[in-house]
């Protein structure tokens, strides 16, 4: 198996960890990132490297890195802000034809497909996984592990998959909104990407959710968070410190 997927007592560890994070009494039925980046970090005995590098989290004996990403079903997924190199004359040759539309597409995969790649290098790793957790609307939490490139195949997208298009222009409550660029998956007509390149270069990535498991797998968890009756109060939380001092 490789080793950017957690073995089964891995998988049960990363489980029991979330689920009694769910239980501190300052938890607010959320899983921040920054919490399951260091819960990763601590199962699988790598590091957390707190930078702006693709991958979050860094096993240097197995030359494997993850990228970490947690947000609840309703937040749109933000790949980063993507600062394209002649953004401006992409932008404006992106106007003129469908050439220049697909050469900004292209540019914006590329991005994407090098802020991976520059991970790769520069830690000299032979594979990126992707961690992934989602709270689900009823109050489940979706977990799951997904290989996405590796030094033998660095692409996680091919740009020819994608076509795009200027979003209309909208005015909501007599302010106009700016326009983004949409990218859909040639293949299944839905949208993958809105890129804000006319504002703060947030690039979001809808089509991830074409990466979710349809069914629970090897590689995949499924668990309710915890009723209030199963929440650590505050008294007991201080009297377990109390105990570790």
């Amino acid at each position: 198996m490789s080793a950017v997927f957690s073995n089964p007592s891995e998988l049960k560890e990363i489980s029991r960890t979330l689920y009694n994070y769910l239980r501190l009494p300052v938890s607010q039925e959320t899983i921040p990132g920054d919490f399951l980046e260091a819960a990763i970090a601590f199962v699988r005995n790598s590091e957390r490297l707190n930078t702006y590098d693709y991958i979050d989290v860094l096993d240097r004996a197995n030359a494997v890195g993850w990228s970490i990403k947690s947000t609840k079903v309703t937040t749109p997924l933000t790949w980063k802000r993507a600062k394209l190199p002649g953004q401006a004359e992409l932008v404006e040759k992106s106007r003129e034809g469908a050439g220049g539309l697909q050469d900004l597409g292209d540019r914006i995969i590329q991005f994407c497909n090098s802020h991976a790649t520059q991970s790769m290098s520069k830690y000299d790793l032979d594979e990126i996984g992707y961690c992934r957790l989602i709270l689900m609307k009823n109050r489940e939490i979706l977990y799951f592990e997904k290989s996405l490139c590796s030094a033998i195949s660095p692409k996680i997208f091919e740009e020819s998959d994608f076509v795009w298009n200027w979003s209309n222009q909208k005015i909501t409550s007599g302010k106009e909104q700016l326009q983004s660029l949409h990218g859909f998956n040639r293949h299944t007509g839905r949208r993958w990407w809105a890129w804000h390149g006319l504002g703060e270069n947030q690039l979001h990535f809808t089509g991830e959710r074409a990466w979710w498991p349809e069914s629970s797998g090897n590689q995949v968890l499924k668990f309710k968070m915890p009723e209030s009756d199963e929440k650590i109060s505050f008294e007991a939380l201080a009297g377990l410190l109390d105990t570790l001092r």
